[in-house]
């Protein structure tokens, strides 16, 4: 094949560019640049897109004796990542970055690009598997439960995974791929893992969002609507949260409340105990299939809510008339935001995902 190796200068994408060449295949390298203002230097796990990253990959490519160039994405990435992150917050959901950048970035702008060049497939580090079955190729968990990073790749469609190429997917450990690395003369070997929101390279989430939605105080209310507190703004703010709500009010048990709504409409955060977390049914209206949709429109799957969270078993409900995915899991999930994206499974097999804009409280207002 005509493989576009996509080279974030980490260790995995370098050893994943390294099997295509071994493997026989036309590998070119491609660094993403996905900031205008990219920092020269790294710190620690935190950052990307560095001028370092991209002499990273560039060195590794040559080691490799592979053609490499830096395209530059950053306005589609600020377009469709970084202003969509902010929306969404503003808007009172909890967005998952990572997920809009797999979608609209690495296995939209890049593939489109590198399908329109004459590439057969995009070749990243990512640790998932692809298998051929019998209605086409299929998205199944990694071989190492702890790198597994199919849930994150559960926006691919079946179009895309038709050119995705996953080097790392039966790999058994993440030692095993920094030990190749050093085996194959790589400098990134021991090169740390990127952490956090790889466009707030200081961790501070809430300090960015502040100067991008501003500050705005508004009123924390129990489930009732009673209030208890006040907040500098409610973007803030997370469903699950416990620390940091600064309540005048203590709760008549006494024990900790957790945020478990965000109304931006009119700045107000709810906030209740910890039990009315717990969600009875979720459902969402952008959704899509990795593979081939299901072949009924009701059928029993696991759900998972987060990229490191336990699957939850569940029973998915597809409405093609009003296009919503609703799923009830066997048991209430906890401090379910809408914004997440959920992903089903059957199995190891990823079936697809949806973004949740609807949750029902497993608790009522009274209990």
């Amino acid at each position: 094949m005509r493989v576009l190796a996509a080279m974030s200068g980490g260790v995995d994408s370098a050893v994943a560019a390294a099997r295509a060449v071994e493997a026989g295949h036309d590998v070119v390298g491609v660094h993403l640049a996905l900031s205008r203002a990219g920092g020269t230097l790294r710190t620690g796990s935190r950052g990307c897109c560095t001028i370092e990253d991209a002499m990273d990959a560039r060195r590794a490519a040559d080691l490799l004796g592979i053609p490499f160039y830096v395209w530059d994405f950053s306005e589609r990435f600020r377009d469709d990542v970084i202003e969509d992150f902010v929306a969404e917050y503003r808007a009172g959901r909890t967005p998952n970055p990572c997920m809009r950048c797999n979608e609209r970035i690495k296995f939209a702008a890049l593939l489109e690009r590198a399908l329109e060049l004459g590439f057969d497939a995009v070749c990243t580090g990512h640790y998932a598997l692809l298998v051929d079955g019998p209605d086409g190729r299929e998205l199944h968990r990694a071989s190492d439960a702890a790198k597994d990073q199919s849930y994150v790749l559960g926006v691919l469609t079946a179009e895309q995974l038709a050119h995705t190429y996953f080097p790392l997917g039966t790999t058994p450990s993440k030692a095993l791929v920094r030990a190749e690395a050093a085996e194959r003369g790589l400098t990134v070997a021991q090169k740390p893992d990127s952490h956090d929101i790889c466009f707030i390279p200081d961790g501070d989430t809430r300090g960015w969002l502040a100067e991008k939605v501003g500050t705005a105080t508004g009123d924390i209310v129990d489930r009732a609507g009673a209030k208890v507190g006040t907040h500098e703004g409610a973007h803030a703010f997370t469903v699950g949260q416990r620390r940091g709500l600064s309540l005048g009010v203590p709760a008549p048990d006494g024990k900790p409340r957790f945020v478990l709504e965000i109304r931006p409409v009119d700045n107000t955060v709810v906030v209740g105990p910890r039990d009315a977390l717990a969600v009875a049914e979720i459902s969402g209206s952008t959704y899509s299939w990795a593979g081939a949709a299901p072949a009924a429109s009701a059928f029993a799957c696991a759900v998972q809510i987060r990229a490191h969270a336990d699957p939850v078993p569940a029973h998915a409900v597809w409405d093609q008339d009003a296009a919503t995915v609703v799923v009830t899991p066997v048991e209430p999930l906890d401090g379910i935001a809408t914004g997440q994206t959920a992903v089903l499974y059957d199995g190891t097999r990823v079936i697809g995902q949806f973004t949740i804009d609807r949750t029902v409280s497993a608790v009522s207002v009274d209990a």
